[in-house]
């Protein structure tokens, strides 16, 4: 077997059964990968110099694909209603042909770090049959210091070979794609699928398992520092502005995916972004589409067109187009991906049935509430067959990354902001004035304005009155925001209308959280929205 690139001698390939392989690139840097895929006819080169790269038919995760190994160890640890189950024999079989069909093979390797805070950092080891999924995964991770590497013993081992195909019967998944992760031993196998995501997502998943055992709040959120070190952390679904907002020219980025909150603060698990490029604008986000003009980054499903120019417009491959390039890309990013505890938490939904104020003040209880439904709304366009707004519940705002019961998650989280005081604010960029096809979409700008004004600490001074539907506090009036779209149901032409379409909302969010009641305590339970309504 070939060697190139750094040899770690550290690395014993026999251990995870790929001595087989042809070749072995270790550690290679982002030019020498360029050249690899580029030779490979995996990828090819835009005029401004980023590696473009098609998926093929998936161009997204494929969460019914994904299994964790049920044993001894995880079996009372896991929450199965959300995790599917493969056995250990199952797995032993999965791990047995994949290293067989990795025989032969030239294979890549990067030695990378999951997590920026040292006693919580998760070593992994990933194994990639792509050279364009070796050069994703150098720029989504944490990259140790080059004196580390001939020591760097991994505990987390992912073999990612896209052209494998696994046997539902033999293999005991569900398709030819599978993604199977053996917590107890550290190991995670890809098959099937080419989805780079599928990697940073299994790190995700075993930071997710691991970290509250530890005390250590893992969160599917962006985060950002302000200047006199105000930390703030964003959670939110797709389409709520997460990204859009934790950018802010004024504040130190820590990280705009992934984080955790450990008894120093908060750490950012990756060492870079992979962001969303569809009608992707200089004007509208000037520092994310300044990445995607130049060397080092990794386009995922972008249009080329003949100048082999990027046409972000075009989603004809698929509206999940993507880059992925290292934090330092980004010029007001944290050299640490780490900041103190946070000041503020912001739980953004895009309420598409126009019920929602634009900002709430949550207390513990209330934010436990919303951290467990993870709240958003899907509207017409979106996805095939969605005619109407549907509301969207995805626990923790990132069930499919969550192992462990959410309860755990939630009571964990709802401790640490009464530990440290952390104030707590419901955003809502969705809709006003009406549902979505009558009302309009929540002004930026005043989403931006009600923003500065929490992270500042000015909001929490002002007059504030209870939200009839859903009990938390809505402030009166803030200055430099129109004072008729903190009322929702003043800005509704047919109040009627609006109070149906509340009372439809809150009884969705009772339907919802049915299943957490005997996992919460009674200030959650009480913190379930009502529908009380007002008079005209």
């Amino acid at each position: 077997m070939e060697k190139f690139g750094v040899h770690n001698p550290a690395i014993e390939l026999e251990t995870v059964g790929l001595s087989g392989a042809a070749s072995v690139r270790y550690n290679f840097s982002a030019a020498a990968l360029y050249e690899e895929a580029i030779r490979r006819g995996e990828a090819e080169l835009t005029a401004q110099g980023a590696l473009r790269a098609i998926t093929g038919q998936h161009t997204g995760r494929s969460p019914r694909d994904k299994f964790v190994v049920r044993d001894a160890n995880t079996d009372g640890q896991i929450w199965w209603d959300n995790n599917k189950p493969l056995s250990p024999e199952h797995f032993a079989l999965l791990r047995a042909d994949m290293l067989a069909h990795a025989a032969g093979k030239e294979l890549f390797i990067q030695d990378l770090v999951g997590g920026a805070e040292e006693g919580h950092a998760l070593p992994t080891r990933v194994v990639t049959e792509y050279a364009w999924h070796s050069l994703f995964i150098r720029n989504l991770l944490i990259r140790p210091e080059a004196a580390a590497l001939p020591t760097f013993v991994p505990k987390l081992t992912i073999i990612d070979l896209p052209s494998f195909k696994a046997d539902p019967a033999r293999h005991g998944c569900r398709s030819e794609t599978v993604i199977a992760c053996d917590l107890t031993n550290g190991l995670v196998l890809i098959g099937g699928t080419s989805y780079a995501g599928e990697m940073k997502k299994s790190v995700f998943t075993v930071l997710n398992y691991l970290l509250p055992a530890k005390g250590v709040m893992p969160m599917h959120c962006s985060a950002n520092v302000g200047p006199d070190g105000d930390a703030a952390v964003f959670f939110g679904l797709s389409g709520t502005g997460k990204t859009t907002l934790s950018a802010d020219p004024a504040r130190t980025l820590i990280g705009d995916d992934e984080h955790g909150w450990s008894e120093n603060g908060i750490f950012n698990f990756e060492g870079g972004c992979y962001a969303k490029t569809i009608r992707l604008s200089a004007e509208a986000e000037p520092e994310i589409y300044a990445t995607t003009q130049r060397f080092g980054t990794v386009l995922e499903n972008v249009v080329l067109n003949e100048g082999r120019e990027p046409d972000f417009d075009d989603g004809s491959l698929t509206e999940n187009t993507r880059c992925a390039y290292p934090m330092h890309f980004i010029p007001n990013a944290s050299e640490t991906g780490r900041a103190g505890h946070p000041k503020t938490i912001i739980m953004l939904t895009a309420d598409a049935f126009g019920v929602m104020p634009p900002i709430a003040r949550l207390t513990p209880d209330q934010a436990m509430y919303h951290f467990l439904s993870g709240y958003t709304a899907k509207v017409a366009g979106t996805e095939k067959g969605v005619v109407e707004p549907e509301a969207t519940f995805s626990t923790c705002f990132g069930a499919p990354f969550m192992p462990r019961h959410p309860a755990e998650y939630g009571n964990l989280l709802k401790e640490l902001i009464s530990r440290h005081g952390v104030e707590c604010w419901l955003v809502n960029t969705g809709w006003t004035g009406g549902a979505y096809g009558t009302g309009k979409r929540m002004p930026i700008k005043a989403t931006r304005a009600l923003l500065a004004a929490a992270l500042s600490g000015k909001l929490g001074q002002v007059e504030f009155r209870a939200d009839p539907n859903f009990g938390f506090a809505v402030p009166i009036s803030v200055d430099g925001v129109d004072g008729g779209i903190l009322d929702p149901r003043s800005t509704w032409t047919d109040k009627a209308a609006y109070d149906a379409q509340a009372e439809k909302l809150v009884s969705m969010f009772i339907a919802n959280f049915a299943k957490f009641e005997n996992h919460v305590d009674g200030g959650v339970r009480d913190a379930a929205p009502g529908v009380k309504v007002a008079a005209e």
